[in-house]
């Protein structure tokens, strides 16, 4: 492990955090990769002035996060960093892209539907009219993180298989002429259904963040209608709050 870390002995904040919040930060960098081993506790205690129960304190507090494994006979590795995304009108691919996250797309599914009644009132179209379905698992280091489903007027659209395995949907929707401008979005979340739990590589019942978006173009016309569920174990929502004047 060849990244450096700088303890201030002065400062009100507790030894363990500072280094659990430095090696939370080499990680979400990309500077300790998934599969790295830390050195063990004694080695890292000796190595930067520490106690033992100061790193094993550290360690923890990550491990709790689900960013460290310990392993027997491995010791400590990095395991993954959690995604922190920004709620802003942009696609999962592109924000996992611009992070470095390594994002990867298996198509689960492309075919015509009729619109359902949810889907129409979203999209402003008529109950029935058809729409592109596509479903699809996002992934990062080669583990699922979401999987999508997202329907499109068809009359605007027809994507193919292997244009949205190579690439983000709003990158797409961009290339076909669509100026997207804004979007409705609601977050939540529940428990992982069986399946749901299969294809996330989660245990059944485990958390997961939901979110449904209806994005708009700069006509104000409805172009996407999207419902998500994400691993709360490896990705988080980021809001920005601001005290009205």
């Amino acid at each position: 492990m060849d990244v450096s870390f700088s303890i201030d002995r002065n400062s009100p904040v507790p030894l363990y955090f500072q280094l659990s919040q430095q090696l939370e930060a080499a990680i979400e960098q990309g500077r300790l990769s998934p599969g790295t081993r830390l050195g063990n506790e004694i080695d890292l205690a000796s190595r930067l002035g520490l106690s033992r129960p100061t790193v094993r304190q550290a360690i923890q507090a990550l491990v709790d996060k689900g960013l460290l494994v310990r392993r027997r006979g491995v010791g400590t590795q990095v395991v993954h960093s959690q995604v922190r995304r920004p709620l802003e009108l942009s696609s999962l691919y592109e924000d996992l892209e611009a992070a470095g996250q390594r994002p990867a797309t298996r198509v689960l599914d492309v075919t015509t539907v009729p619109a359902p009644a949810e889907v129409a009132a979203a999209l402003g179209i008529a109950e029935g009219a058809e729409t592109q379905r596509v479903e699809r698992l996002r992934l990062t280091h080669g583990e699922p993180l979401a999987h999508m489903c997202n329907y499109l007027p068809r009359e605007l659209y027809d994507f193919r298989r292997d244009d949205l395995e190579a690439t983000g949907l709003y990158r797409l929707m961009r290339a076909a002429g669509t100026a997207l401008h804004s979007a409705r979005q609601s977050i939540g979340a529940r428990a992982a259904t069986a399946e749901e739990a299969a294809l996330l590589t989660e245990p059944p019942g485990a958390p997961l963040l939901s979110m449904q978006r209806t994005a708009f173009d700069d006509t104000g016309r409805a172009v996407e209608y999207g419902t998500h569920l994400y691993r709360a174990s490896r990705y988080a929502f980021e809001l920005q709050l601001l005290i009205r004047p």
